[in-house]
């Protein structure tokens, strides 16, 4: 089944400072501003939705990304009627559902009470959507659901936050948290390009990949004009993909360093095949990009045990400059 919605047209051109705000309530969205809220909403959402729902797309409307893919305006779970994706924020007092300062797994840079925030009522907003109850994570169920199971994100610092947020909510339901631990005693940074962590008492793992672009990124293309440092291989995937294939849910994101200052003001150029596309716009080489991931997980993924969720642009970590794609 493939879903379909716009896109966050935002990017970061230049982080400035760490900026977390509280939501509109009545927004009609799916863009979760405050970056604490949208951490522990989103991985509670795609948690919820990996653990009900079958085999899910959910692409960027970039004027059609996937060409001859059936294409679904609605997101099906056990109500007919439900699209998680249109509602509004609500305050809700049983919010957050775990204490970041006390998690060991959150980035020093994202844990806003450990920094000495001193209010509280960004973190207790929910999301609900305009015809459905999304239920309370049950923690406890939860892990006995994903005992022996492999949970993997692929994608930028948007999906490792996500990975932190869901380590964090299913740590609290774990009485010994020695049990729980990164497999290589690795700090938790934004530069390591695997991160594991393993729930002992469930043989659960937790894993998170480090792939921005989802395609591969390669070095200066033999007889390339100077401006080109590098070059974004769209037709091939990351070299590390074959690593995201034994797993049970997979939960994709790329998006944020498709933007001229991650790209062509760093002299990265696209290229297909042996050829440079020096014309190709970001938005062409994009949808590119999507229809080699979506050809590798036809190719590669047991779609019979494993779920596959892509998810689509989202706002930054920072405040920053807007500039439209």
């Amino acid at each position: 089944m493939t879903n379909s919605f716009g896109r966050n047209t935002s990017f970061s051109r230049r982080p400035l400072a760490c900026s977390i705000s509280s939501p509109q309530a009545t927004r009609k969205t799916r863009i979760f501003r405050p970056i604490h809220a949208f951490v522990v909403f989103g991985a509670f959402i795609t948690f919820l939705s990996a653990i009900s729902s079958g085999y899910v797309y959910v692409l960027p409307n970039l004027t059609q990304a996937f060409h001859g893919y059936n294409i679904s305006s609605n997101f099906t779970t056990s109500n007919a009627d439900c699209n998680i994706f249109y509602g509004r924020w609500v305050q809700d007092n049983r919010y957050p559902m775990y204490d970041a300062s006390e998690c060991p797994f959150v980035e020093r840079g994202f844990n806003c009470l450990g920094n000495g925030r001193p209010d509280t009522d960004y973190l207790r907003w929910r999301w609900k959507p305009d015809n459905c109850e999304i239920p309370v994570l049950d923690v406890q169920s939860a892990l006995v659901k994903l005992r022996n199971k492999r949970i993997v994100f692929v994608g930028d610092s948007m999906s490792r936050t996500q990975w932190e947020s869901l380590i964090c909510m299913l740590m609290s339901g774990v009485k010994d948290r020695t049990s729980v631990y990164e497999i290589n005693r690795n700090k938790i940074t934004k530069r390591i390009r695997f991160l594991g962590v393993r729930f002992s008492s469930f043989n659960l793992s937790v894993d998170f990949y480090r792939s921005v672009y989802l395609v591969r990124h390669g070095w200066i293309p033999k007889h390339a004009p100077k401006r080109v440092r590098s070059a974004l291989k769209l037709d091939e995937l990351d070299n590390i993909s074959l690593e995201w294939v034994n797993s049970d849910v997979l939960i994709f994101n790329t998006g944020q360093w498709w933007v001229p200052g991650k790209l062509f003001d760093t002299g990265c150029y696209f290229q297909v095949g042996g050829s440079l596309k020096l014309g190709l716009s970001i938005p062409g080489a994009f949808r590119i990009a999507l229809d080699t991931w979506a050809s590798w997980v036809d190719s590669n993924i047991d779609t019979n045990r494993t779920s596959v969720f892509f998810r689509t642009f989202e706002p930054s970590h920072w405040r920053y400059l807007l500039i439209h794609l």
